[in-house]
């Protein structure tokens, strides 16, 4: 046996008639789609069910499996504390999982397990399944900032322990689609947003995974989706199988994406066409030479001087032949850096601090990399997987109402008279609004938004890629 179906579904909470109170029938679609699922894996008679969540135990760098014989939660968070369920677990299957992803050097396992209640993007899929079918043990897996290989090799994981174990299992992807649909939702809109369903409804319809794979990081960011990378997972546990592809519902009238999919593996053989993680590999390695060969001076200079201090402990001294702005010119600078589309160290100064531009980006490179509190040092074996970016400041300028701010335009300065100070950049996937950059900046100093004496400065940039 091994994976004998998978399915993609949504996780709104209103969809639960105790959450709902009615509201449920605005997406009646979605239900009566998951309905469908659900009598399809009742007709199943799967042993295993194993859930993808964006919402259990997350981890920048560790995919969490949830440990134990059982579990339980409730809809206590959505004011309807009597809705609660109830699963058991495949001890078993979880402990092979664990002990498969420790052999093959996968960063996924059983630890570190913060919170064991079940999460509504797990309890939605089963409040539908259990209407149809009851005697499946659960597994329940959850997403991370690791790339989309990881989330793909773990998906084979789970393909791998299914077969070895002789489970008949069904795989279920929880995740909303972009929350960005609508002016008048609850996230406002983003034009990525509608594109962002467009592309994955085509996905969900063609099975082309690599598109999963694919997708910039930044792009799905905007659309503000959170369940990409469970489908990542899911295209892994369908890792070579031919498949019959089914859009079985798709609507946004909350101004949020829900899509419902269904996957069939065929009795065909396996095909090489269907192994998506070297096509990944080797658009990656494609896309990461063409990025450091079209890299700017700016950029050119903070890898160059990181990359020399992590290898070496030397920092560089800006070689002659640079622009004669970085030479000439003084200003504040940060460096930022991403690794897997994930925020890997920003580090840098409001104002110049050394003597030219060049030396700021240099100094503020290694900072990024190895003095930014929230991230260990980077490593020699991560140097070729960073994305860098150089924001060089305008002199920062006092203003009076967060009217004055852009979040486009404008980065802010949040500072109080006994010294705290929060800054947070411009034009930042996800940032839409000047109440949310100050609320962050603010957040980042320590600060409260309304205390007694807060000022507010903002700024302009020229970002470097």
């Amino acid at each position: 046996m091994g994976i004998i179906a998978a399915f993609a579904v949504p996780h709104p909470p209103l969809i639960i008639p105790a959450v709902g109170h009615g509201r449920e029938k605005g997406i009646q679609k979605t239900i009566d789609a998951y309905e469908e699922v659900g009598r399809r894996i009742g007709e199943l008679k799967p042993d295993t069910i194993v859930i993808s969540s964006p919402h259990t135990v997350m981890y920048r760098d560790y995919n969490h499996i949830s440990p134990g014989r059982q579990a339980e939660g409730s809809f206590a968070q959505f004011g309807a504390p009597e809705a609660r369920y109830r699963v058991a677990y495949d001890d078993q299957f979880t402990s092979e999982l664990d002990r498969y992803a420790e052999e093959h050097g996968l960063s996924a396992g059983t630890s570190y397990e913060r919170d064991p209640k079940l999460d509504h993007a797990t309890m939605i899929p089963i409040h539908f399944i259990e209407h149809h079918w009851k005697d499946a043990r659960y597994v329940r897996v959850g997403l991370s900032g690791l790339s989309p290989a990881a989330h793909y090799e773990l998906g084979q994981a789970i393909q791998a322990v299914a077969t070895k174990l002789g489970r008949r299992t069904v795989f279920v992807a929880s995740g909303d689609l972009s929350h960005k649909l609508k002016p008048d939702g609850p996230y406002g809109f983003a034009p990525e947003g509608p594109e962002f369903d467009d592309e994955i409804c085509d996905i969900y319809q063609t099975g082309d995974f690599l598109r999963l794979l694919t997708m910039d990081r930044g792009f799905a960011d905007r659309a503000a989706e959170c369940g990409l990378r469970s489908f990542q997972i899911m295209a892994g546990a369908l890792d070579g199988m031919p498949v019959t592809c089914e859009l079985l519902s798709h609507e946004g009238p909350f101004g949020v994406g829900y899509g419902v999919a269904a996957f069939t593996p065929s009795s065909e053989a396996p095909a090489d066409d269907r192994r998506f993680l070297q096509k990944y590999e080797d658009f990656h390695k494609k896309q990461m030479a063409e990025r450091k060969a079209n890299e700017d001076p700016y950029v050119a200079l903070a890898r160059k001087s990181l990359e020399t201090y992590v290898t070496s402990r030397e920092k560089i001294v800006p070689p002659d032949g640079l622009p004669e702005e970085l030479l000439q010119t003084r200003a504040g600078c940060f460096v930022s850096l991403k690794k897997d589309g994930e925020l890997r160290g920003c580090i840098g100064t409001i104002l110049p601090t050394k003597g030219s531009l060049a030396q700021e980006i240099c100094a503020n490179a290694i900072s990024a990399g190895c003095h930014d509190p929230r991230f260990h040092k980077v490593e020699k074996d991560e140097l070729p997987e960073l994305v860098y970016s150089v924001d060089v400041l305008t002199t920062p300028e006092p203003i009076g109402s967060i009217n004055e701010l852009d979040p486009k335009r404008y980065g802010v300065i949040v500072s109080t008279p006994d010294g705290r100070r929060g800054l947070l950049l411009p034009d930042l996937d996800g940032i839409d609004t000047p109440q949310e950059q100050v609320r962050i900046a603010a957040q980042k100093g320590g600060i409260v938004p309304d205390e007694e004496g807060v000022q507010l400065e903002r700024f302009e940039v020229v970002r470097h890629h």
